[in-house]
C-alpha cells in the first residue's frame, strides 16, 4: 500500500522560511514525478512545483522563492520555501505519479497523494 506523509509545516512570519518533507512508503520515489500542490480555504488545489528526471517546474507565484528537490538515498522529497508571504498560507500536499507533460501541473497527473501539512504565514 502506497502512502505519502508530509511534514515540516507550521506557523512562520512573512519573510521567513520553511522546508517541507515528503516521505513515501510503498514506492520508490525516484521512479515517479514528485509534485507539490497547495490549497487555501475556499480555493482550488493549486500547482506549486514538480520534479522529474532532475528537471524542476514551478508555478508562477512561487518561482524564485521555492525549491523542489529529492534525495534518492533517503527516498524522500523536499520543498524549500523562502521569502514566505501571507498568500502562501495553505495546506500543502505531496503527490507522486507519472503525468504526461501536459498534465504535470494538474492534479489529474498524479495518482498518489499525502494528507497535507498546514503552512501559515503571518503578516
Amino acid at each position: 500500500q502506497v502512502e505519502l506523509v508530509e511534514s515540516g509545516g507550521g506557523l512562520v512570519q512573512a519573510g521567513g522560511s520553511l522546508t517541507l518533507t515528503c516521505a513515501p512508503s510503498g514506492l520508490t520515489f525516484s521512479t515517479y514525478t514528485m509534485g507539490w500542490f497547495r490549497q487555501a480555504p475556499g480555493k482550488e488545489r493549486e500547482f506549486v512545483a514538480a520534479i522529474r528526471w532532475g528537471i524542476s517546474t514551478y508555478g508562477n507565484p512561487v518561482k524564485g522563492r521555492f525549491t523542489i528537490s529529492r534525495d534518492r538515498s533517503k527516498n524522500a522529497g523536499y520543498l524549500q520555501m523562502n521569502a514566505l508571504k501571507p498568500e502562501d498560507t495553505a495546506i500543502y500536499f505531496c503527490a507522486a505519479g507519472n503525468p504526461i507533460m501536459s498534465t504535470i501541473t494538474t492534479t489529474q497527473g498524479y495518482k498518489y497523494w499525502g494528507q497535507g501539512t498546514q503552512v501559515t504565514v503571518s503578516s
